[in-house]
């Protein structure tokens, strides 16, 4: 298996609008951190008329930066790819500001469970999107064209958005070029995001704009490893499993021995989405529902 081709190296200032093609625009909020990286990066899609994708967290400095790059244009839509407090909080005061309605999907999960993961980032629990996006729905500008995928895994509600006029794909936290991304039931699901993974490699963009980090170009071997990275950690649980391991703090101490401490907690839901994967196969069992204090076993 080859190792994910991550790129973590590139030029940007906090506040300052870069433009990155000759359709898109990017604002990097300053928010970084273990589940950021250096910051959520808010797209502006077309000229004069545009789309602002995941205005992302409610900062003043962020908010100020973002109506400066702004300035002069109108929005017509405000597009959220999910629910997490680093991606849609300032999307209904931005959508105020310009008249424009709030564009996304309802969580199925809206209110946090007792052992679910609370990352940097947090669910915005308050998210209410104006206008319910459903897969395939298309919307335009006078330059540009975006039709929207759902693409539930990372969370039930997440949107990718593809740029028909240069084949690009905003893939919010589905495909990250820094990191794997976290799938943390029950709003994550692997099953779906695997799936989700195979059709967008199927579709052949020419770039992925991630939310956090820098864009991917050489989609098809990224995507191809990310996959590949998962059907991998997928048979590390199960060989976990045929070790007599049967808990999953046990197998996150041993399969991810080489990560930050402070990372188990998410790793260990990650694992727990591929339980429950393995368990919906028919690989594996479990005594009672699926969670991260039940005792499996293989099938």
């Amino acid at each position: 298996m080859s190792a994910i081709p991550f790129v973590r190296d590139f030029d940007f200032e906090y506040g300052r609008c870069d433009r990155m093609s000759p359709r898109i625009r990017r604002v990097i909020a300053p928010n970084p951190g273990s589940f950021t990286f250096t910051g959520t990066g808010v797209f502006i899609i077309g000229t004069g008329e545009v789309a602002v994708l995941d205005p992302g967290p409610a900062m003043p400095e962020h908010e100020a930066a973002l109506d400066a790059a702004l300035k002069g244009e109108r929005v017509s839509h405000v597009f959220v790819t999910h629910h997490h407090l680093d991606h849609s909080p300032l999307a209904h005061t931005l959508a105020q500001k310009h008249g424009c309605k709030v564009h996304g999907r309802m969580p199925k999960v809206t209110e946090p469970e007792g052992g679910e993961v609370r990352m940097e980032a947090g669910d915005d629990l308050g998210f209410r999107p104006d206008v319910q996006i459903e897969d395939g729905d298309v919307f335009t500008g006078p330059d540009w064209t975006l039709t929207a995928l759902h693409t539930p895994g990372h969370t039930s509600n997440h949107l990718c958005y593809a740029l028909k006029e240069e084949n690009a794909l905003f893939s919010g936290d589905h495909v990250m070029g820094w990191s794997t991304s976290v799938v943390s039931p029950p709003d994550g699901s692997m099953s779906d995001y695997m799936a989700q993974l195979r059709r967008i490699r199927l579709m052949d963009f020419d770039t992925i704009w991630p939310t956090h980090g820098p864009q991917i170009t050489d989609t098809k071997p990224f995507l191809d490893a990310y996959i590949a990275h998962r059907e991998n950690r997928e048979a590390q649980v199960l060989k976990q499993l045929e070790n007599g391991q049967t808990t999953i703090k046990a197998m996150v101490s041993v399969m991810y021995a080489d990560v930050d401490k402070r990372l188990h907690p998410a790793a260990a839901h990650s694992v727990l989405a591929h339980m429950i994967h393995l368990v919906e196969q028919g690989k594996a069992v479990c005594e009672g529902a699926p969670g991260l204090d039940t005792r499996y076993a293989l099938a």
